[in-house]
This record gives structure tokens, sequence and C-alpha cells, in this order.
């Protein structure tokens, strides 16, 4: 793509997202709850993982996680259906703090490093897998591209994750079949 293909792209997404503003449809609407209560269910349980983790790298990420990917992306989800009139999801959950020092909790009932970074890295695909579902069902340019910019930064951020899984020796070693 040359310079000026790049410019052209550029103009017609500034040109759509100021003159073409049509209701979300039901498919978007739909999308967007979904990201709404999930991304607020998902808060939750970062919050609790956080807590859990002993690894300061790894509760870094948990708290990248929480304060930059799913409340930018709950809070622009909300702010699209809000301003087509749609009604956000009244299921909210208990807030919590985040510790920087590891809790004590008995090992027998605390998760280790290992099963939360597994936890996280499950919970970052399926809401990737969310998201990209939802940006398939878009319409709108403004809401495609908050969901694309969604992924991108994930991406970006299940990248690290995967790179500390690996320093720490956490991914599950699965054998090749040579036969």
């Amino acid at each position: 793509m040359t310079v000026m293909d790049k410019v052209n792209s550029q103009t017609r997404n500034i040109m759509n997202m100021m003159f073409d503003k049509e209701p979300l449809n039901y498919i978007e609407a739909a999308g967007l709850y979904g990201i709404i209560a999930q991304g607020r269910f998902n808060a939750a349980l970062l919050q609790v993982l956080h807590n859990h983790a002993t690894d300061p790298e790894l509760k870094e990420l948990i708290k990248e996680a929480l304060d930059r990917h799913n409340k930018m992306t709950v809070g622009e989800a909300e702010d699209k259906l809000s301003d087509s009139d749609g009604q956000t999801p009244t299921l909210h959950f208990v807030k919590r703090n985040l510790h920087k020092t590891p809790l004590s909790i008995p090992d027998d009932a605390r998760l280790t490093d290992q099963e939360i970074a597994i936890a996280v890295g499950t919970l970052a695909k399926v809401s990737q897998t969310a998201l990209l579902a939802a940006l398939h069902q878009s319409y709108q340019l403004d809401v495609a591209l908050m969901f694309r910019k969604a992924l991108d930064d994930g991406l970006d951020w299940d990248y690290r994750l995967l790179q500390l899984m690996l320093n720490r020796g956490w991914l599950p070693h699965l054998t090749k079949i040579t036969h």
C-alpha cells in the first residue's frame, strides 16, 4: 500500500465517521451489550487473579489488562451503546482492591502463578474471539474500528504474556506425535 493509498483510506474513514451516522443494528447492539457484560465479569475475575498472583511481572500484566484493555474496551462499548439509545447491562460486580504484596492465602486454596497465567491467557483468547466475532458483524465504521483497535492491543498484550510464560516455564509441554 502506497502512502497515498493510506492517506485516501484514512480520509475515507474520517468522512464516514463524520457523515455516516446510522443507528446501530440489532446485531451490533447485541455484540456491544455482550462485550460490556462479559467485560465487567472479566474485570472482577482479573482482580481476584491479580491478588492471588505472586510473580510481580504477572501481576503487572494483569493490572495492565484491567486498566488499559478491559476498562477501555468496556468504556467505549458503553459509550457506543448509550449514544444509540441502547440500554447497557445492569449487571455489576464488586470492585476489589489490587494488592501489591502477596496475600496470606493457604497454598491449597490459592492458584499457582502458572495456573493464573494459563487462566488469564485463556480469558484473553476467549475475549479476542468475542471481539473478532463482533467485528465481523459490525456495520458502523466507528464500532468496527473500536473492535479492531481492541484486537490489535490485545494481541500485543497476549504476546507479552506468552513471553513471560515461556521465560518462567509455565507453558504446558505437549509431546509431538512422531509416527
